[in-house]
């Protein structure tokens, strides 16, 4: 049984006598499994005693850097307002780095702003791009870890990815729109799928997922894509507009909208004179609340973004050396919420 602690200390923590303590450390033979569980339990607590006085006193300064829209960034803040405080042991303060539209250059400048002025972690929402993978790994090499949240940088050297399975999420959109439109919806039918930025690896892999379970259930069905909007209204309107005044479009029975902006999207449908049979979703936030009472959206696909905030300030504890044991699991699970779970809260 590994340990770092003197044998009197243990002995002292299980209420046994130094020489069982030594026979439970040593394997050695005529001891009770029940002293052998007291010695597990002693370590246990001494070690959480240890990392409570190790962190007793200390303040950590996390950055939070995310490209978003508003709507989405006020979601996060929340989150993180709402956990910090069931988080210990150490005090915690967060800078925010909040950006509706955030280049590769502008992430690289604020990265390395907080390079050059110190931090004992970044939580980072970003697009996949080299430039930004480089200078994650500089963050790295300089001893400032970063977990990625929402949407990941698989090949950079962050500590973690928290956030939902977004691959599985994309599935999950095919299969809800797959049941919504049975049998064949008629010629030029077709699905509209609109991305905020195709650079975020976490949007690219819910439409990965999304045109495999399609392709397989309904190779029926025409496939529209539209990136580039930022999840932000105006730039979404004036991209579809352009794409709905095209000639032989078809007709959009159904929308996956991976990167919000729905508002604008359901207005530009109905301006061409589309209305679609299913329409989903991501992130109960409050515009997607009124849509769904509304009856413009059919499902949500939500994840626990208080769960992923939380996980990835454990993780960047568990970087600096204050929490001991790592996260089990760091993907939250995704549900489907429908207009009638859509409270006014």
């Amino acid at each position: 049984m590994s340990h770092r602690f003197p044998i009197k200390d243990i002995a002292r923590q299980s209420g046994l006598s130094t020489a069982t303590v030594d026979r439970v450390l040593n394997g050695r033979a005529n001891v009770s499994a029940r002293s052998r569980a007291r010695v597990a339990a002693a370590i246990a607590e001494l070690e959480g005693q240890e990392q409570q006085l190790s962190a007793r006193g200390r303040r950590l300064y996390f950055d939070v850097v995310v490209e978003a829209p508003e709507r989405f960034s006020r979601e996060i803040r929340l989150a993180t307002e709402a956990v910090l405080p069931t988080i210990g042991p150490a005090v915690i303060h967060t800078r925010y780095s909040f950006r509706q539209i955030m280049s590769a250059d502008d992430c690289v400048e604020i990265l390395g702003q907080i390079a050059r002025r110190g931090s004992h972690g970044v939580v980072l929402k970003a697009r996949d791009l080299p430039q930004i993978i480089a200078t994650v790994a500089e963050l790295d090499s300089k001893g400032i870890p970063v977990v990625c949240v929402f949407t990941d940088l698989p090949n950079s050297p962050r500590r973690l990815y928290c956030g939902p399975n977004n691959y599985a999420a994309g599935q999950s959109a095919a299969y809800m729109i797959d049941k919504c439109l049975p049998g064949i919806p008629g010629p030029g039918a077709t699905i509209l799928t609109t991305l905020s930025q195709m650079a975020f690896h976490g949007e690219e892999q819910r439409r990965r997922g999304f045109l495999r379970v399609l392709q397989e259930r309904r190779p029926d069905l025409r496939l529209v894509t539209l990136s580039a909007g930022a999840g932000l209204a105006l730039e979404t309107t004036e991209l579809l507009r352009q794409r709905l005044a095209e000639p032989n479009l078809g007709r959009i029975v159904a929308v996956y909208s991976m990167g919000g902006a729905n508002r604008a999207i359901i207005e530009q449908l109905s301006a061409f004179g589309h209305q679609p049979r299913a329409y989903i979703a991501h992130d109960l936030d409050a515009e997607n609340r009124t849509l769904m009472r509304q009856g413009k959206i059919t499902v949500v696909l939500q994840h626990d973004i208080a769960s992923d905030m939380r996980n990835a300030f454990l993780s960047l504890l568990h970087a600096n050396h204050i929490l001991k044991a790592t996260l089990p699991a760091t993907q939250s699970r995704i549900s489907m919420v429908t207009p009638f779970d859509a409270s006014e809260s």
